[in-house]
């Protein structure tokens, strides 16, 4: 299992996860309904050029919001076309962007040159 920690401060983002692989882009859905996520719970995948970890949305506990509102902007949900819109909850370093709106996919994407991959969790 890996433990992702946040490359500035060493706070914990996600819970112990497996790797897997990440399902295909689906297709854009046009009437309001979020896609299911690109990964399962408790797993995740890096993408094409290991520049992302791609995670479902409930696996990262230790991030918050992105304090500009300009990084929220979404319709259903956020639509991540504005920058990373979530930040390590303990010192606020950009870590991650979230999509979930109605025309996107649903999922987590980590920056990798911000979080450092680790062993599973002590506890």
């Amino acid at each position: 299992m890996t433990l992702f920690t946040c490359a500035n401060c060493a706070h914990p983002l996600t819970n112990d996860l497996l790797e897997s692989q990440a399902a295909p882009p689906g297709d854009v859905l046009l009437d309001h309904r979020i896609a299911d996520p690109a990964v399962a719970q408790g797993t995740y995948a890096i993408n094409h050029d290991a520049t992302l970890v791609i995670l479902h949305p409930d696996d990262v506990p230790g991030t918050a919001l992105h304090p500009d509102p300009g990084r929220s902007n979404g319709c259903c949900g956020l639509d991540g076309q504005d920058g990373p819109n979530l930040v390590c909850s303990r010192c606020g370093t950009d870590v991650a962007t979230k999509q979930s709106d109605c025309w996107t996919d649903n999922l987590i994407a980590l920056m990798t040159a911000t979080v450092v991959e680790g062993p599973e969790s002590s506890t």
